[in-house]
């Protein structure tokens, strides 16, 4: 039979020519046919690490830009972790929130945001909920005065706590569309696990950033015992909140 002269190219180095030529440019492509071999698997993998990846980073990324201003379930958590004497005393309101928030990012991703989309009437309720809501929790914050709430012994029980919890969580309009509508649109930008790591990623951010606001909560007032950053603070939240709301109105008039 005669011997096929691209069979060294395709398979590597014949055994015979190892053993003539052990340093020679036939060993020398042999390594060259192996290393690009392997350098082509270490790429397959990584381009699969770095879509895994970018579900990931995307999902953490975008939690955090819509968690981040200082709403409702901020600024309560906050307080109770403020309030509380020891900062594990606010974890029912911490562990409610976060999962709240669970069920919510689960159901949009599940498809829930789907279904929404279709029903038009939806987002103009949710609007004119979450305008409502934010302006009158806006004018509650503005006006609250922690110091003399905190005198006032307005410390919430493990229940009360869970149950404002899931009321400024649930029933938070402004909450419900930006999980709903932006995280379940945006994760139908990734098929299968990825879809789940992305939800994943949105889920463990809420998870960390209570359980931190509770923290900070408990950091702030020790160092301010008078409540006057929390004051700040809350004037801050209130136009935070009154912002959110103009820019409900906004899209409302459009």
């Amino acid at each position: 039979m005669t011997p096929d002269p691209d069979a060294s190219s395709s398979y590597g180095t014949p055994p015979f020519l190892l053993i003539i030529h052990l340093a020679g440019s036939d060993t020398n492509q042999m390594a060259g046919d192996i290393s690009t071999r392997s350098v082509y698997n270490e790429i397959q993998l990584m381009i699969g690490g770095i879509y895994d990846m970018n579900a990931i980073f995307h999902g953490v990324m975008l939690a955090f830009g819509l968690i981040l201003p200082l709403g409702a379930q901020n600024v309560f958590i906050f307080q109770q972790g403020a309030w509380q004497k020891h900062v594990w005393q606010a974890f029912p309101a911490v562990i409610a929130a976060a999962v709240c928030d669970t069920i919510l990012i689960t159901a949009a991703v599940a498809g829930v945001s789907v279904i929404i989309a279709e029903i038009p009437v939806f987002r103009t309720v949710m609007l004119i909920c979450g305008f409502l809501f934010l302006s009158f929790l806006g004018w509650q914050t503005w006006r609250s005065k922690p110091q003399a709430e905190q005198a006032k012994k307005t410390v919430f029980t493990a229940k009360k706590q869970a149950a404002m919890a899931a009321v400024v969580s649930l029933l938070n309009p402004h909450a419900i569309l930006d999980t709903v509508s932006v995280i379940g649109t945006s994760s139908a930008a990734y098929p299968g696990i990825d879809k789940w790591l992305f939800a994943g990623a949105c889920i463990a951010v809420s998870w960390v950033w209570f359980a931190g606001l509770a923290f900070a909560g408990r950091l702030v007032q020790t160092a301010d015992s008078g409540g006057r950053l929390l004051g700040i603070l809350n004037k801050c939240s209130a136009l935070v909140m009154w912002g959110a709301a103009v820019y409900f109105a906004a899209l409302l008039l459009r």
